[in-house]
């Protein structure tokens, strides 16, 4: 099997989610939250012999292809089929606490390449864009059917996309004439909408678009808000996990949940006596985010944006501090 992917800051998750020296049993357990085709895990798989992992993901092609990857491994390999956030949400509570966790919130270049549902701009494909073919909604839906407000908004929100309006007011010019259906016609609408100036910059002018849509679609920064206390509930006493991000709004997410619980107290201000307990339930292990090196850019140039940060579970969250330490879903 070809694969097509590269996992991104694969030694350095390696180093700050390694077993070696920890607490752990012989047979340490790790959850990749975010499986794709298998790369991170064949990685731990084949430098920790006695671990074993359960890898998630929400698309059954792409996992199937993990599957064939890491079918070496027999048994320390196992399969979830599912949202990460249904995972977690339904983890019995018996079952074995994980003592790793990692999350690589990023698409895999298999999406990019060979998936057929319009995640690239630059292909003829139609608009599609879900990972798991049971959502309901696709890019074709939204491109086609919200209103320019809505449409704007939601490029604003999730793209971060300056010319958001422009692009917005594009598009519902354009599906006046035909519904748009492939993503290659929808990226030349952008680029005729945008300035001339901007259309030369150092990205092409429809990537944040695309990469709203697909936030949207999928509901990404509304399932990750969900999925980090879930986890992080699941995960074990000293145990560690990782998050990958790639753009702005997830890592503002994970930073501000990661820093709530390494806070001593998270009570709030107009609380008079502290209720939380006054103890960190976490370690924070990257006081900095964890980000590429040059050569790892130059050689693959997905990684660019890439951003990890990892924390060490020292207690249980309570009651008061889990209210308090939630982020505000974006």
């Amino acid at each position: 099997m070809d694969v097509v992917h590269t996992p991104v800051l694969l030694q350095e998750c390696l180093t700050y989610l390694s077993p070696v020296g920890e607490t752990y049993e012989k047979d340490a357990f790790m959850v990749d939250a975010t499986l794709g085709e298998g790369g991170h895990s064949y990685a731990f798989l084949s430098t920790y012999p006695d671990l074993v992992i359960t890898g998630v993901d929400a698309d059954a092609v792409i996992q199937q292809r993990a599957r064939e990857r890491l079918c070496r491994f027999g048994k320390r390999m196992n399969f979830y089929h599912g949202w990460f956030n249904d995972f977690f949400c339904t983890f019995p509570s018996d079952a074995r606490q994980p003592d790793l966790i990692l999350f690589d919130l990023g698409i895999s270049v298999f999406h990019y390449e060979c998936s057929g549902r319009g995640f690239s701009f630059r292909k003829d494909e139609l608009l599609d864009m879900r990972l798991n073919g049971d959502s309901p909604i696709s890019a074709e839906t939204i491109i086609n059917t919200y209103q320019e407000k809505s449409l704007a908004d939601l490029i604003y929100l999730y793209g971060e996309e300056r010319y958001s309006r422009k692009i917005a007011t594009a598009i519902v010019v354009a599906r006046q004439a035909s519904p748009i259906k492939t993503a290659d016609v929808l990226a030349d609408i952008i680029y005729r909408a945008v300035p001339a100036e901007y259309r030369h910059g150092s990205i092409h002018p429809a990537t944040k678009t695309f990469q709203a849509l697909r936030i949207a679609v999928n509901k990404e920064l509304f399932r990750l808000p969900k999925v980090l206390p879930l986890a992080f509930n699941t995960l074990n006493i000293g145990g560690k996990m990782g998050v990958i991000t790639f753009h702005s709004l997830e890592d503002r997410i994970v930073k501000k949940y990661f820093r709530n619980l390494a806070k001593q107290c998270v009570c709030p201000p107009e609380q008079p006596i502290c209720i939380c307990g006054g103890m960190p339930s976490a370690e924070i292990l990257t006081h900095k985010p964890v980000v590429p090196s040059g050569r790892e850019v130059n050689e693959n140039s997905p990684s660019r944006s890439a951003k990890l940060r990892v924390i060490r579970k020292l207690h249980e969250v309570s009651d008061e501090r889990a209210r308090f330490v939630l982020p505000e879903a974006v």
